[in-house]
């Protein structure tokens, strides 16, 4: 359901602008400290279904890492996200994260802004590789549990979760 949202909001977007700027991605609507500033563009828009795996440390649960499948505008599989934070296209291409900041929102995984810690092309392509910033927005779910229920350090839990992911580049 949320990519079918994401799809409309997108197919909406492009039918208000005009033929020669339809295929740009526009910047989404977020709180100034995870928003994207200077001589950049998003280029990629893609909808996340996965899991945050959190494990018990000392009674409380700690994140491990995230574990995501990322979706384009027709449902195709575009690219996974692991541990790193990393994204990898199915080009081979990836982009290493590192957290500029966040923004706390209700029953959900913070909504965030990352700068490039470093990037690679693939063996079939470049589609990652000039990433400069990745924005998570609109997230759902993905909170760790409840510190009363770590009672045994070392368990794992996998917790679902959505969101959706806008990739920048430089203009120049």
């Amino acid at each position: 359901m949320k990519r079918s949202l994401l799809l409309a909001i997108a197919v909406a977007a492009a039918a208000a602008l005009p033929a020669a700027a339809s295929a740009a991605v526009p910047a989404p609507d977020v709180p100034g400290v995870i928003a994207v500033t200077g001589d950049e563009k998003p280029f990629l828009t893609a909808h996340a279904e996965g899991v945050q795996i959190y494990v018990c440390r000392s009674g409380e649960w700690a994140l491990v890492a995230p574990r995501a499948t990322l979706y384009g505008d027709s449902d195709q599989v575009i690219a996974s996200h692991f541990g790193g934070p990393t994204w990898q296209a199915r080009d081979g291409s990836s982009v290493k994260g590192s957290r500029v900041d966040g923004v706390s929102v209700p029953g959900a995984i913070q909504w965030l802004l990352l700068s490039r810690a470093s990037s690679s092309a693939g063996p079939d392509g470049d589609r990652l590789a000039g990433t400069t910033h990745i924005q998570r927005i609109n997230t759902i779910g993905g909170l760790p549990p409840a510190a009363a229920g770590c009672v045994t350090d070392g368990e794992q839990v996998e917790v679902p979760y959505e969101a959706d992911y806008v990739f920048w580049k430089a203009t120049a």
